[in-house]
């Protein structure tokens, strides 16, 4: 992908760091959707909440700092440890009750999204709060929606970036360096074997989609500083993306095998899709296209490789 982004370079702009820097924040918020992801697929289950849990931990945030004033401090635990409850929800009923991840993660879905309005009234919770008699008045935006979106190294790097770096590296860790890592690739390899080998199938289950709730409530807090706002709206079919990403490094869906590695590929071979794409101003619905191809081609390879 770079390699096409430096023959179709839109008169020399590729070249440009400003193009690289702002393609990874563009997809920083993707790529820790797809960080929690991978490590619901290596267990052979998909996550389709991500985005509505995103939702409303973006409202949740705005909600607590903004018309509230929580300090940050309390306010994203609280918001943090609301995703991975959601998420533990979604592996419980996946573990306990046996019922498909599709189907409990999409009742999820439609769930966190509607409490996200609930939670914001309908509408976008921004610093223009409701006073009395119908009057409204304007609070400061809080320095932690400054910081999360701020850029360092002289504007040539931002926070929400490092973010994403440390969501990759934390995954990383869980997957290559802890007992837990080694009992997610058991269980999605065969799950009757594992269970043989007196793996906690279901504990290992409940803290595969926490962490994956964890990680949309990070994407959340992240979405909120950038929009400046709790939007109930944002985050719709980012989900897919997420998939697509982690599908696109060589996670197969199959579970059992896969890396957090991979998936940084993923997200950056979508990244400089888009932004070649956007660079050279094609349209949208090419790159809806090109996008559905590459997953495509993707898929064939991994089963190409598996015979």
């Amino acid at each position: 992908m770079i390699l096409i982004g430096c023959v179709f370079n839109a008169g020399g702009a590729f070249f440009r760091w400003s193009v690289h820097r702002d393609m990874l924040r563009q997809v920083s918020t993707f790529g820790i959707l797809a960080a929690g992801m991978t490590v619901v697929i290596i267990t052979a289950g998909i996550d389709l909440s991500v985005s509505s849990v995103l939702a409303l931990a973006a409202v949740s945030f705005a909600w607590l700092t903004l018309p509230h004033g929580w300090p940050a401090l309390v306010a994203i635990p609280a918001v943090l440890l609301g995703g991975a409850a959601l998420g533990a929800v979604s592996g419980a009923l996946v573990a306990r009750m046996r019922i498909q991840p599709f189907i409990v993660t999409l009742a999820m879905m439609v769930f966190a999204r509607g409490l996200a309005k609930v939670v914001s009234g309908g509408e976008k919770i921004t610093n223009y709060v409701p006073g009395p008699g119908g009057t409204e008045h304007v609070v400061a935006l809080p320095r932690i929606f400054a910081l999360i979106d701020h850029r360092i190294l002289g504007g040539e790097l931002s926070i929400v970036t490092i973010v994403f770096a440390a969501c990759v590296l934390v995954t990383w860790v869980l997957l290559s360096r802890l007992r837990l890592g080694r009992y997610l690739y058991a269980v999605g390899g065969n799950q009757e074997a594992a269970r043989l080998s007196a793996v906690p199938i279901a504990w290992t289950l409940v803290a595969a989609y926490a962490f994956s709730g964890l990680l949309a409530a990070v994407a959340g807090i992240c979405q909120a500083a950038q929009e400046m706002q709790g939007d109930p709206e944002t985050g719709m079919g980012y989900e897919l993306d997420a998939i697509a990403m982690v599908v696109i490094g060589g996670t197969t869906l199959a579970g059992g095998k896969g890396s957090v590695v991979l998936t940084l590929i993923g997200v950056l071979t979508i990244g400089y899709l888009q932004k070649i794409l956007s660079l050279n101003a094609a349209p949208e619905a090419t790159r809806l296209m090109l996008t559905g191809g590459i997953i495509i081609c993707a898929v064939l390879f991994q089963r190409g490789k598996r015979q």
